[in-house]
Order: C-alpha cells, then structure tokens, then sequence
C-alpha cells in the first residue's frame, strides 16, 4: 500500500460568458477566444475532467446554452 499512489481526478463546468463589447448574435470571438485559453489551459491538467460547457452569449445566466 505505501507505493500505492491516488491520483484526484476534478470533474469542472466550462462556462463561456459574452464580453459587453460583442453584440453581434452569432457566437462571439470573445466566446471563442475564451474556450481557446481554457482547452488549452485545460491540456497540460489531465486531472480536470470537463463535463459540461455551457455559453452564455447573449443570454441571462438563468437561460444560457448547454454545449455538452
């Protein structure tokens, strides 16, 4: 047992939120640019497992998207 060793897997939510500067209605750079800092932030700690995404672009954090 002592060279038995535990690894702690988090299970974390990615939530994308608009910028008050974009007001288009397709999906937003900001968006975009967001889910590209946390996936590649994401990269380099296995130990975080997303499960689930969700976008809130253009929505109330009451009403927002879920990607996956």
């Amino acid at each position: 047992m002592k060279n038995q060793i535990l690894k702690k897997i988090y299970r974390a939510v990615v939530y994308l939120r608009l910028s008050d500067e974009d007001g288009d209605n397709r999906e937003s750079d900001s968006i975009s640019n967001q889910r590209i800092l946390i996936h590649s932030f994401l990269k380099s700690h296995p130990e975080i497992q997303v499960v689930k995404e969700c976008v809130d672009d253009g929505y109330t954090g009451t009403n927002f998207v879920e990607v996956r």
